[in-house]
């Protein structure tokens, strides 16, 4: 298991977190730009030195370590090829480092260009390559010692959508063939879902909840937690009255409102996104967000079902 529980202050900002990850389970640090994540994976391969705390994996306390002896693999968006050394060699470099027999060396190598996809690229320099293939080469190259604990910081992120939607699920399935315990940052709700079994949601360097993804979506924690997961349909006191709740904020989740209902509203504003269509209506004073496969016109009234049950409420 991996322990950590760190200290860090920078002018105008303090980093202060405490977390456990399971060993060979995938955890991710979900948060928008600037609420401390990328620090937080500095200090856990010690490329940051911490004012307060540790990092402790198993019975191994990393913390006095420097960076080359945590075995700790790292994944940074730019991918940080050496362009001077053929893809091969890219992925060999971390196991000369650590002296690894010629034969174990090039069985590794030899296994994850298979794994990778990357077998006909193995005496390609970086620069020939595409950027979604630059990024199997970077991932290669941080599992092939084997390490210990893998960091992603945004991995995707430098890729167009297209490839992100590509190699999303192709990062999904080595990280579970290699079941290697990671910690992955991201600000994109949909990577973090996808990829994790559980979501550290960050805010202004604290974790403000943690939890398996359906578990934070379903129920965040907060109005603000809410909104970073993209929830539309947060209510006031007084809008929570107007549909029949208490008076105090509430989040409607998406499943408590569908088309066709006993009520009815007005569609305010239609969204065409594709493969779906968003809507915005007017329910008794209140607008709410919903979304259908095609969806009627601005302006059209819409037979609407509301599951008040479902609703989440908030103190304060």
């Amino acid at each position: 298991m991996l322990a950590l529980a760190l200290k860090k202050a920078f002018p105008g900002f303090r980093l202060e977190v405490a977390l456990e990850v399971q060993e060979g389970e995938v955890l991710a640090l979900l948060g928008p730009s600037g609420s401390g994540k990328s620090t937080l994976l500095k200090l856990v391969a010690g490329l940051l030195a911490p004012e307060e705390g540790y990092v402790r994996f198993a019975e191994a306390d990393l913390t006095p370590l420097p960076p080359e002896r945590r075995k700790v693999g790292f994944l940074f968006q730019d991918y940080a090829l050496f362009p001077h050394l053929s893809v091969a060699d890219n992925i060999a470099f971390g196991l000369l480092e650590a002296r690894w027999p010629k034969a174990a060396r090039e069985e590794r190598v030899r296994e994850l260009l298979e794994r990778m996809e990357l077998t006909p690229h193995a005496r390609k320099r970086p620069t020939e390559l595409s950027g979604g293939e630059q990024q199997r080469v970077a991932l290669a190259r941080a599992l092939a010692p084997r390490p210990r604990l893998l960091l992603l910081d945004e991995p995707l992120g430098a890729l167009d959508l297209r490839l992100r939607e590509e190699l999303l699920l192709f990062l999904r399935k080595t990280l579970k063939e290699e079941g290697v315990t990671t910690l992955l940052v991201t600000h994109d709700q949909g990577e973090a879902f996808l990829l994790a079994q559980r979501v550290a949601l960050m805010r202004e360097g604290r974790i403000v909840q943690v939890g398996r993804p359906e578990e934070v979506y379903a129920r965040p924690i907060d109005p603000w937690a809410a909104r970073f997961l993209g929830h539309k349909n947060l209510l006031s006191p007084e809008e929570s009255r107007a549909l029949g709740l208490p008076p105090k904020a509430h989040l409607l989740p998406p499943k408590a409102l569908s088309l066709g209902g006993p009520l009815e509203a007005t569609v305010e504003e239609r969204l065409f996104y594709g493969p779906r269509v968003g809507l915005w209506v007017r329910l008794g004073g209140v607008r709410l967000y919903l979304e259908a496969g095609e969806g009627p016109g601005e302006g059209e009234r819409v037979g609407l079902s509301l599951d008040l049950a479902q609703a989440v409420a908030w103190e304060g």
